[in-house]
């Protein structure tokens, strides 16, 4: 269910970024309608379970102008993410988009070092190693092909950083809704809604919009709609693979689903990639996988282990 839902997901807003047929450069309105339905759900099924329906085990929602202003700054790094997440896609092809932006965990490890003070073993900088080497083989195979996106390649750099601070930010400002995922995600999409809409001015979209051809079609609302249902879903599915398995499963399944997505959308687009360009993929994944392993090691090392001293413990908090 995760692995159909997280690559649906990415072929649905390539349609809706970039598809030749719909011809919409709007991104930042798409992103915006996707959080806006994903608040939106999140109000319902509060109500729902307030009614007595089956989602029972949700909070009430309502919108404390206090709590919005404290996880604003999450919700600016929530709009980089997602915003750069989706402007990445529409300029990097769906094969080259995990390649694109695999360096979340080299700058978890950064960010681990310069804001948590904590260090990280040797074998896990090995695996970041390897993972930057698969990075730079394949922008530049990319570029031999024909087909690099410098753009695309920024916005992909940039989706890193954003997702390794959002993980930081989000544990920071959890707290202050009570530890409770749902609020914050209801409270994150709020703020962004309000946020993207200077800058869907600043960008014109909104004149996009008006000229747009395709604004009164149903199927294109239709695929809209769709698209935000996913992106809500891959939360709840996530954290449902999580629960039932583990967070060291849940991170192989994802290397594991990256590897499946890549040969589909080379079949799907048809297209013919090198060896040299395979091979770059195989690092990012290999390195991955290497660096989700060493860690699992040493947590249960952790675990296990009553005497490890506390800086050793810490160094495994990421």
């Amino acid at each position: 269910l995760y692995w159909f839902t997280s690559i649906a997901m990415v072929f649905l807003n390539k349609y809706l970024l970039d598809s030749p047929s719909l011809r919409l450069n709007a991104p930042i309105f798409v992103t915006f309608f996707q959080c806006a339905l994903t608040a939106a759900l999140c109000l319902g099924l509060s109500m729902g379970a307030a009614c007595g329906a089956p989602c029972s085990g949700l909070p009430a929602l309502r919108l404390d102008p206090k709590v919005s202003r404290s996880v604003l700054p999450l919700s600016a790094v929530f709009i980089g993410m997602v915003t750069s997440n989706n402007l990445c896609l529409k300029y990097v092809g769906v094969a080259f988009y995990n390649v694109g932006r695999s360096l979340t965990t080299v700058f978890n490890v950064l960010f681990s070092y310069l804001l948590l003070k904590q260090t990280t073993s040797l074998y896990a900088l090995l695996a970041c190693g390897v993972i930057i080497g698969g990075f730079w083989l394949g922008v530049d195979q990319e570029g031999a092909e024909g087909t690099l996106s410098w753009t695309g390649i920024f916005f992909g750099i940039l989706a890193s950083l954003c997702v390794s601070l959002n993980a930081i930010y989000t544990k920071k400002v959890l707290p202050v809704v009570d530890g409770s995922i749902w609020r914050l995600t209801f409270y994150n999409n709020v703020n962004a809604c309000v946020l993207f809409f200077p800058l869907m001015m600043l960008l014109g979209e909104f004149r996009t919009l008006y000229h747009f051809d395709k604004l009164g079609s149903s199927s294109f609302w239709g695929m809209m709609t769709l698209g935000g249902l996913f992106g809500f879903a891959i939360g709840y599915v996530a954290g449902l693979q999580i629960k039932f398995t583990s967070p060291l499963t849940h991170n192989v399944s994802g290397t594991a689903k990256a590897c499946a997505q890549t040969v589909l959308a080379v079949i799907y687009f048809e297209e013919t990639k090198s060896l040299l360009w395979w091979t770059s993929n195989l690092m990012v994944l290999g390195g991955s996988f290497a660096y989700t392993w060493v860690k699992g090691l040493e947590m249960r090392k952790v675990q296990e282990d009553p005497n490890v001293k506390s800086s050793e413990r810490n160094d495994t908090g990421v």
